[in-house]
């Protein structure tokens, strides 16, 4: 596949032609027909000498395609090239040689960097479209989050969807975004499966540098999820099953042109139906856990989550959108004691339900104002239950519930075809809370916490694409939080500049802030499960994080390859540890401290007519320093993934496709414990300096399209997909529990990667 490299940048909030999408079907269709009909469809004027487009015939069948994805399949199969003048006037030409297209849109650098739907801006950021996704190994569906987990520099080593490790971040330091709703629970199946429907998702955008100065809260990615912004002409309707859930989806026109209606519904089905793959999954997921512990036990779980999204379109300055997510999952445990006759019984439920209204104002051609407001809610409840004869002996209680709001309003100004500013103004407050009782005879408050922060920030980009010189965006987010009296100045910047046709320098600087994290939780519970809680950051021993990152490296583009390769730098302060009471001399507490971490990723691919393979590496070394522990000096961090490989080869025709991918990477470093001869004696040796075994896995996926009825538009896919195929065992972490009290004996916990585990997907769309 050839790839565009683009060097104009077009302020797409003024003008809808690149956000305008439409249906097509040319069979042979004279090329200069074409033009007239993307002319007409996207308001647009298109030069040419009617030579150049003598004897040349198009053919393409492709549902929503964008101005941009039109113009690079003419370019690649009639060897033209476009360039922009203006927004609405664009030059065709022959190419004097066969050579990579060249034409000057959007923001796109690699139009297809892992596979097709994965796309590269030149503003660093990552476009995702499920719903042009092509398949990727060891997945049936389209993933959100385990989309990303491809990309170089994202590893997840605990092998759940949700638990991103970016360039070395914690999994809390990603800020993930529904239709601009701040979500925390951001998994199903306790992780194993991401909460957000790709069916209805529309684009998701990931940051890992360069964050444009709207983005604050996390210092580590951004994972922005959008679902449709459009009035489709024609309703959309769909359903279909996995191995693990089941969901369906519509998209109506209420008016048209003026209003439309999104809808999706996903839950899962174990309750009705157990299959292999829930049981793999729950294998691996409970584990070490009372679940797994007790074979007298019964276990009821099940996880839905809905969505729900109006448009409206006044007129041509006015556009409303109104947006709903509710994600829940529900775990019931219960263990009978035949001996003492003792019912144990645990029950979780945790939910997120978010709401956000937007509003967007076209007041000119050059200036465009976006404003919106958001809620999300954040509750986790869990309770531990002992009865006799069903009478309550004890009960223990943990919540931790967060309220986030946020209002925005900024301002797109686009000042000439080169250069664009967005300004503008966020309030955002947090309340958050969490509480630890026990109740026998009477009820005993074990630990709890009540917080609230309101913030206020304003913030100022500006991008410049003249391409003379280099391309860049610098910015600059003020922030000041009134509950704990602090101010925070995070200055960001980021420059491209093409030396060639093929070549590309990047560099990047920015500093973050966080004022919410998890932390361990201080009192241990029976299930083992969901054992974080969310901590807003206080004057009392939680500071907030402070993240410095720099990052610099190169795109090249030829004939076919790609070669990208970042190095970075990131330093970090206010981050917090638990520590078990024989990692210091004082018991179990938190202890405040930084870390530096300096990492490379590499990505290499090389695309042929049907077949794509590409092979990514990423070193990183993470070290970490706080006062009480190891003497105060640096040591390795427990997350540290040293060197990882992911390599992949695809096949594709019109209807079927297949992937087969293989993962390794070094083990988790851990703490070595060593006895004294003693039972409740333990010793350690220098924090850190042993490792778990590599990891290793290989994936395979296929998928295959076809049509019910052409006729009526009805098509469906059908697909297969094998999660470490060899079975391979792999130990993945290694933790201690225990010792909250000096001389406590404590537990060593091994825990084990995923066996193989089958999947498939059948789906029906019209």
């Amino acid at each position: 596949m050839r790839f565009i490299i683009i060097a104009l940048f077009f302020f797409s909030s003024t003008t809808f032609s690149q956000e305008k999408t439409v249906d097509v079907d040319f069979k042979n269709t004279p090329a200069s027909e074409v033009l007239k009909i993307i002319e007409t469809h996207f308001g647009i004027t298109i030069s040419y000498a009617d030579e150049s487009l003598e004897g040349k015939f198009f053919s393409l069948k492709s549902k929503e395609a964008t101005l941009e994805e039109l113009l690079f399949e003419l370019s690649t199969k009639l060897n033209l090239k476009f360039r922009f003048i203006n927004n609405d006037y664009i030059v065709l030409t022959k190419q004097e040689k066969k050579q990579d297209p060249i034409y000057k849109l959007s923001e796109v650098v690699l139009k297809s960097y892992l596979t097709r739907g994965i796309a590269k801006n030149k503003n660093g950021t990552f476009i995702i479209n499920p719903k042009k996704l092509d398949i990727l190994p060891g997945i049936t569906e389209a993933d959100v989050l385990e989309s990303i987990q491809e990309l170089p520099g994202v590893i997840s080593p605990d092998e759940t969807a949700t638990g991103l490790n970016v360039r070395g971040g914690d999994v809390d330091q990603n800020h993930i975004l529904w239709d601009d709703i701040t979500i925390y629970h951001t998994g199903h199946f306790f992780g194993m499966i991401s909460p957000f429907n790709p069916n209805i998702t529309k684009k998701v955008t990931f940051h890992n540098k360069g964050f444009n100065p709207r983005f604050g809260d996390r210092i580590s990615s951004v994972i922005d999820i959008s679902t449709n912004n459009k009035i489709e002409e024609k309703a959309n309707y769909g359903f279909g099953f996995n191995g693990i859930s089941a969901d369906a989806f519509f998209e109506i026109p209420v008016i048209k042109d003026k209003m439309s209606i999104i809808a999706s519904f996903r839950r899962s089905y174990k309750d009705i139906y157990e299959t292999q793959t829930v049981q793999k999954l729950e294998n691996k997921v409970f584990q070490n856990t009372t679940i797994q512990d007790n074979s007298f036990s019964e276990e009821t779980f099940h996880f839905k989550d809905y969505t729900i999204k109006w448009n409206y379109i006044l007129n041509q300055n006015n556009r409303f959108s109104f947006s709903l997510i509710h994600i829940d999952n529900f775990l019931e445990h219960t263990f009978k004691d035949l001996e003492t006759e003792k019912d144990y019984i645990d029950l979780l439920d945790i939910r997120n339900n978010g709401y956000s209204f937007n509003w967007e104002k076209n007041w000119n051609k050059k200036i465009t104002q976006k404003s919106k407001f958001s809620l999300s809610e954040y509750e986790l409840e869990y309770h531990f239950i002992e009865k006799t004869n069903e009478v309550e002996n004890s009960k223990f209680e943990k919540e931790n519930k967060i309220m986030d709001s946020n209002f925005t309003t900024e301002f797109l100004i686009d000042l000439n075809n080169n250069d664009s500013f967005n300004l503008g103004y966020q309030f955002f407050s947090k309340k958050v809370n969490y509480v630890f009782d026990e109740t026998k005879v009477l009820e005993y408050i074990l630990d709890q916490d009540n917080s609230k922060i309101n913030s206020h920030s304003f913030f100022l980009n500006y991008a410049n694409r003249s391409n003379r010189f280099i391309n860049f965006d610098v910015g600059v987010r003020s922030t000041y939080h009134d509950n704990i009296n602090k101010f925070r100045l995070e200055p960001r910047v980021f420059i491209t500049k093409e030396i060639n046709d093929h070549l590309i320098l990047q560099f990047s600087g920015e500093i973050k802030n966080q004022i919410i994290s998890q932390i361990n939780e201080t009192i241990l519970s029976d299930l083992s499960l969901e054992n974080k809680l969310w901590k807003l950051a206080n004057n009392e021993g939680t500071p907030i994080i402070k993240a410095n990152q720099f990052s610099a490296g190169f795109l090249y583009q030829n004939n076919g390859w790609v070669f990208d390769v970042d190095t970075y730098t990131k330093k970090t302060s206010g981050i917090n540890a638990l520590t078990l009471g024989f990692f210091s001399e004082k018991p179990q507490r938190f202890n405040i401290g930084k870390e530096k971490i300096l990492g490379t990723d590499v990505y290499l691919k090389k695309t042929f007519k049907k077949i794509s393979t590409w092979v990514s590496y990423s070193f990183i070394d993470i070290q970490k320093q706080f006062e009480e522990i190891n003497e105060g000096e640096f040591f390795p961090s427990s997350n540290q993934i040293k060197h990882a490989l992911s390599t992949s080869i695809a096949y594709k025709t019109d209807n079927f496709q297949v992937s087969l991918g293989y993962k390794w990477h070094t083990g988790k470093p851990f703490t070595k414990l060593i006895s004294d001869g003693s039972d409740d004696q333990l010793n350690y040796e220098e924090i850190n300096t042993e490792r778990l075994p590599n990891y290793q896995r290989l994936d395979l996926s296929t998928l295959y399209n076809f049509s019910f009825s052409k006729k009526l538009n009805i098509s469906g896919k059908i697909g297969l997909s094998l999660r470490n195929i060899l079975n391979q065992t792999n130990l993945i972490s290694k933790e201690y529990i225990g010792n909250n009290i000096v001389n406590d004996p404590i537990i060593v916990r091994d825990h084990y990667s995923i066996g193989m585990v089958p999947n498939m997907v059948f789906r029906v769309n019209w």
